[in-house]
């Protein structure tokens, strides 16, 4: 009994013992394994773990910030030797002389005039088409059939095509980038203006325009009819070169004047240079004037030269320029600001 009474108190004291040296080891042996098990975000880790920094990749698309590479302001040589190939592949190159020649060549085309096309509109509205209350509830934004037919597009002395080689001038003479600012003073039905939209980023177009049906044919058939109207450009129709609808702070790249000066007294002419002198980046910016500036040869050089320097512009030169599609050249004047 002594014995046993002796023993007794070691017998337990030594099982726990041995219960805690195991449950120790067994510890020991997860702590271990966990940094195996579960990833780690520490730089000294010897697995090979994934990085936790991510990486941003940013998409651009043409349709929103098109870059000046991805689209040409100019028509390249290859470009006009590819298409004369083209035309020569497909026994193009010979035109018709006479109208009974294109008559011939219509063969099962019914050929309408503007005001055919118009007319047959407004009697057929289409070959398929809605009617009675649905006739308005199918058409997001109603065009009135004189746009419809384009006969806007017949407005010019010349061909409509003619815009594109004003805005290619220009554009390459500014050496413009998607992201520059554009004024157009007297845009029309965006003969010219169109290009600039669908080259420049959004909002990055502006335009004075004074008349109602030029206002009309470029809001309402032009620029739905591009797929232009997320450009967001700011064409307000406005009167005596009043640019106070346009915010304050707006500087521009560009701002020319297409054939308009021709038609606006020489006063009011003057009163829009002084306007517009102090919204014109130095450096980069350019004022563009086609076709004359008898606004400042009536005054005689030197006058003219006064005037300029105290709006803080100068007279750069006279540029021309050729068509792509016809026989014409335009003559274009360059003003800057006056470097201090």
């Amino acid at each position: 009994m002594a014995l046993l009474n002796s023993v007794s108190p070691t017998r337990s004291v030594a099982v726990p013992a041995l219960l805690l040296l195991s449950a120790a080891s067994g510890a020991l042996l997860l702590f271990c394994l966990l940094p195996s098990l579960s990833p780690s975000t520490s730089t000294s880790c010897s697995c090979n773990c994934p990085a936790t920094s991510t990486t941003t990749t940013t998409v651009t698309t043409t349709t929103t910030s098109p870059s000046p590479k991805s689209i040409p302001t100019s028509t390249s040589q290859e470009d006009i030797l590819w298409l004369k190939k083209l035309l020569a592949q497909n026994l193009l190159v010979d035109v018709p002389l006479s109208q009974a020649e294109w008559h011939e060549l219509r063969k099962g085309i019914n050929p309408r005039t503007r005001a055919q096309q118009l007319q047959d509109l407004l009697n057929f509205h289409g070959i398929a088409h809605y009617e009675g209350l649905e006739a308005d509830n199918h058409t997001a934004l109603p065009c009135p059939g004189e746009l419809l037919v384009e006969e806007h597009h017949s407005n010019y002395g010349e061909p409509w095509a003619g815009g594109r080689d004003v805005f290619e001038f220009l554009a390459s003479a500014t050496n413009l980038s998607p992201s520059d600012m554009v004024m157009e003073i007297g845009c029309g039905t965006l003969r010219v203006g169109i290009h600039f939209i669908q080259y420049l980023d959004p909002n990055h177009f502006h335009c004075l325009e004074r008349d109602k049906l030029s206002l009309m044919a470029a809001l309402r058939y032009e620029l739905p009819s591009h797929g232009l109207l997320y450009k967001r450009p700011l064409i307000i129709k406005g009167e005596d070169m009043d640019f106070t609808n346009f915010g304050e702070g707006v500087s521009y790249d560009l701002i020319y004047a297409s054939a308009v000066f021709l038609h606006i007294p020489d006063k009011l002419v003057w009163v829009g240079l002084e306007r517009l002198a102090s919204r014109l980046k130095s450096g980069k910016g350019r004022i563009f004037v086609s076709h004359n500036i008898k606004f400042c040869r009536r005054l005689g050089g030197e006058e003219c030269k006064r005037r300029l320097t105290n709006l803080g512009l100068e007279y750069v030169g006279v540029q021309t320029h050729d068509s792509l599609l016809f026989n014409h050249y335009e003559t274009w004047f360059e003003f800057r600001r006056l470097e201090v």
